[in-house]
């Protein structure tokens, strides 16, 4: 005979162990856990971390976009951000293509916005086309 009575008498017993399903299972329980806590994890905390470094960005740091390009912050919209790469060049970028925020800068305090002195220069120059224009 090739089936040693000892097998035969276990498949013919039909029944299902809980304790067997438990022990197959257990290790693929395992592996999850340790899969989360090796990989999962950690990416969703720099993915935290990310996010709340974009949300703190501020005029004046200095932030690397997604393509390679460096700037500094000139004024940060709601989504958008204004960055300025050289004298008179300024690139409207999206927060979420900034990758990183190379250097902070601390706030000022008292000082006027950026936004607010291109205010007064348009006004400047308003002033004298309506100079100029009046007759």
């Amino acid at each position: 005979m090739l089936i040693s009575p000892a097998f035969a008498q276990t498949a013919a017993a039909g029944g299902v162990d809980p304790m067997a399903m438990l022990q197959q299972f257990g290790p693929l329980a395992l592996i999850f856990v340790v899969f989360y806590m090796l990989l999962i994890r950690p990416q969703q905390k720099r993915m935290k971390e990310h996010k709340a470094k974009l949300e703190a960005i501020r005029r004046g740091d200095q932030v690397l976009t997604g393509g390679g390009i460096i700037g500094t912050v000139i004024k940060v919209e709601d989504d958008k951000v204004i960055v300025d790469l050289a004298d008179n060049v300024r690139v409207t970028v999206l927060r979420a293509t900034i990758t990183d925020v190379l250097t902070k800068t601390q706030p000022v305090k008292g000082g006027k916005d950026e936004g607010d002195a291109d205010k007064a220069e348009d006004g400047k120059a308003g002033g004298l086309k309506g100079l100029l224009s009046k007759k």
